[in-house]
């Protein structure tokens, strides 16, 4: 079996091992929340696998798995400590009221296991160097890919800790954030996550790996179509009736200057 296939299948177990286990946790807890903040922290288990099973020698590999970890740790942190106290999301609270009784077994398949699937494809990059060859020499797609990653760091990080700072203000209950990196593009977290992704693809493209493209492809697309964009602007209108213009005047994803408005 060659490293490349036996890194990705041990990376595959870890991560069924793991979500099954949370899933287990879920059931106790009655909260399905719990899968939120482990999208990060399953990232970190794939990539540090992946690098211990290959060896530590290979300094591209240790440079995308330190990356990832700080990233990872980041994101599983704020959405623990954005959590707490709040009980179980209302997206899964709409999900077992839709199965009833089968909420428990559908729910390892359609929260947890899809999670799991869906990160470890994504972390393809990571898992792809540290399988192969790292590289004699640092080149400039190996910096472009860390300024990437460090943007997008940037606007995740700083994104959410404006919108937290909002919301803890009674004052802002039904308003718009609208000021700050939400002034030019309605979603500066997702924004954020997308610049990683396609920072750490730059790395690993650098190293040889073009076709591991796929990862933040998959990931653009979740963010912008599937649980990110599309779905958290589903409903919020009805929620904040001010969105809809908020919605005219700012760029949803990739950042600019607000539209202006006519008289």
């Amino acid at each position: 079996m060659s490293p490349f296939v036996a890194t990705l299948l041990l990376s595959l177990v870890v991560v069924a091992i793991a979500t099954v286990a949370l899933w287990l946790v879920s059931l106790q807890l009655r909260d399905a929340s719990i899968a939120d903040p482990f999208w990060g922290t399953g990232f970190i288990f794939v990539s540090w696998t992946a690098v211990m099973y290959n060896g530590v020698t290979n300094w591209r590999a240790v440079l995308l798995a330190v990356l990832i970890t700080i990233w990872g740790l980041r994101l599983s942190l704020y959405l623990l400590w954005r959590s707490r106290g709040h009980g179980e999301d209302s997206r899964y609270v709409a999900m077992r009221t839709h199965h009833g009784q089968r909420f428990w077994w559908v729910s390892l398949f359609t929260v947890f296991l899809l999670q799991g699937v869906l990160l470890w494809f994504v972390a393809m990059p990571i898992q792809v160097v540290a399988a192969g060859e790292s590289g004699a020499t640092v080149g400039m797609l190996d910096a472009l890919g860390v300024l990437v990653w460090l943007v997008g760091l940037i606007f995740e990080s700083v994104g959410d800790w404006q919108l937290a700072r909002f919301k803890s203000d009674p004052g802002n209950a039904g308003k718009v954030l609208d000021s700050g990196l939400w002034r030019y593009t309605r979603h500066p977290n997702y924004f954020g996550d997308f610049c990683v992704w396609w920072g750490i693809f730059l790395i690993a493209a650098s190293g040889g790996y073009w076709w591991t493209i796929a990862s933040p492809l998959l990931m653009s697309f979740l963010l912008m179509k599937v649980s990110g964009v599309a779905l958290l602007e589903k409903t919020i209108v009805n929620r904040r009736p001010k969105y809809e213009d908020y919605i005219r005047r700012t760029n949803a994803f990739f950042p600019g200057l607000p539209k202006k408005q006519s008289s």
